[in-house]
């Protein structure tokens, strides 16, 4: 059945591939091969921007897309539609012509309800709210009307027939729509995670509404594990926590995993503080590195993960300069100083670094698992032609930019293994990321990372063009 779907206009890159995340984890692609990539289908109203919030959708049923619309963070609302119309007498004709065994279950006389009207690039006042509400009276309601808490929630939406020139995706012609709500995100989820509050944050503490966002991706659910490499705070782990997954983290800083800043002000601490179930360890290890015993496989469910990128952190390894390069032999710590001991470590460059993940990945997914993490691009305009990373036993189904500076922006990357790991998948895998590598320091020949974040969002324009330039707000999709 065809639904309205509603996004919220922000993280324009993010809002499909979340929502068919969710979709897969639902049941929506029950009947076909859980190892492939699915898509929806998808529908634009007539006259809409591809950036537009409003889409129509095709799902199997009424649950699926509740379940959907409930857990996601960027959908506004999932509405079964009863009419639309570039006008109110439009949708009056569309409305009654709505198939009654469709509307007159939801308009019974034992039933509550209320109708919230919504607007999208212009504000409705008030009065002009109770003044459409009552328009809506053909409708035969013979429930009772109830504001807080009703049974039933019909919205009446419009969109108006503005230019591109107002900052917001261009529309053509005035819309209406009139439907009833399947289902609505909880967007107090961010309120009650936003960093501000959290007990124990450091410098590369992952943003809440990202890291949900993150965990959907990898679907996160009751039962399954989900693992962090790179755990830092435990930003990511928190979000998946909360969709009941059980956690488990590593990272190369020992001080971070074991102490933070105190008993009551570390990773368990963000736990505690919301009520969470705690990761079932913390390790102090690196990818280069693993702890796992030999022919460890397939072990976690989803690894989720922002790696080291040399932004506000570059990535190290262990076993410091001087053991790597040969100069010094391998050694034991004495008993009476390991418990304050902190291990040598050494540079980590991203190629490596990425290489490492995809191979962890490979090792350690079960079949079907997902791997979700960011990965940096540098760009010279507005096109984006990068060669992602690769590895014989995933493959890649969504990839979603987020732009943060005028030069940089950062990918979200999410593959699902499709294939067991083997001494020969691993040998071809050392043989692309070899490939991969040279092409990675080619690209990075052209420009510093850490530089391009940190440099005006736009170059600079001579004060005589800004005298020509159009005041108005122009449209630029998910580059404003």
């Amino acid at each position: 059945m065809w639904y309205l779907c509603v996004f919220y206009h922000r993280l324009l890159d993010y809002r499909k591939p979340e929502f068919e995340s969710l979709a897969d984890l639902f049941g929506a692609f029950q009947d076909e091969d859980p190892t492939t990539s699915h898509a929806l289908e998808w529908k634009l109203p007539h006259h809409h921007h591809p950036d537009s919030p409003f889409h129509f959708v095709n799902l199997p049923n009424e649950d699926i897309a509740r379940n959907i619309a409930n857990r996601s963070i960027l959908v506004k609302g999932l509405y079964e539609i009863w009419g639309q119309g570039s006008s109110y007498e439009e949708l009056k004709e569309a409305i009654n012509s709505y198939p009654d065994d469709r509307k007159l279950p939801y308009l019974t006389s034992d039933s509550t309800f209320r109708i919230i009207v919504d607007s999208f690039g212009k504000a409705i006042s008030f009065k002009d709210q109770t003044a459409r509400i009552h328009g809506m009276s053909y409708i035969p309601f013979q429930g009772r009307v109830e504001l807080r808490n009703p049974e039933h929630k019909f919205w009446l939406i419009e969109t108006d027939d503005y230019e591109a020139n107002n900052g917001l995706p261009p529309v053509v012609d005035k819309t209406i729509f009139f439907g009833r709500e399947v289902g609505a995100a909880d967007r107090k989820l961010l309120p009650t995670y936003q960093l501000k509050s959290r007990t124990y944050l450091g410098p590369t503490a992952m943003d809440a509404e990202v890291a949900f966002l993150m965990a959907n991706q990898a679907q996160a659910m009751p039962g399954k594990l989900v693992y962090d490499p790179f755990v830092g705070t435990g930003s990511i782990l928190v979000a998946a926590a909360h969709f009941g997954a059980m956690t488990m983290g590593a990272d190369i800083d020992i001080r971070v995993v074991r102490d933070g800043r105190g008993p009551d002000c570390n990773v368990w601490s963000n736990f505690k503080q919301y009520g969470l179930q705690m990761p079932v360890s913390l390790l102090r290890a690196d990818n280069n590195l693993p702890p796992w015993r030999p022919g460890l496989k397939e072990v976690f469910d989803a690894i989720i993960c922002d790696p080291p990128y040399g932004v506000r952190a570059g990535g190290r390894k262990s076993g410091g300069r001087k053991l790597l390069k040969g100069v010094v032999g391998p050694y034991t710590v004495p008993d009476d100083k390991r418990t304050g001991h902190i291990p040598s470590t050494a540079a980590y460059c991203l190629a490596e670094c990425v290489h490492d993940l995809l191979d962890l990945a490979a090792k350690m997914l079960v079949m079907g698992g997902r791997l979700v993490y960011f990965y940096p691009v540098l760009r010279d305009s507005d096109s984006l032609d990068v060669e992602f990373p690769k590895h014989p036993c995933f493959k890649l189904v969504a990839s979603c930019e987020q732009m943060l500076s005028y030069r940089y922006s950062r990918i979200l990357l999410t593959m699902v293994k499709i294939a067991p790991y083997t001494d020969e998948i691993a040998e071809a895998a050392r043989v692309q990321h070899l490939e991969f590598k040279e092409n990675h320091m080619k690209w990075m020949e052209e420009g510093n990372l850490h530089a391009a974040v940190f440099s005006p969002d736009f170059p600079a324009v001579d004060d005589r063009d800004n005298k020509c330039k159009d005041p108005k707000k122009k449209y630029r999709g998910k580059y404003v």
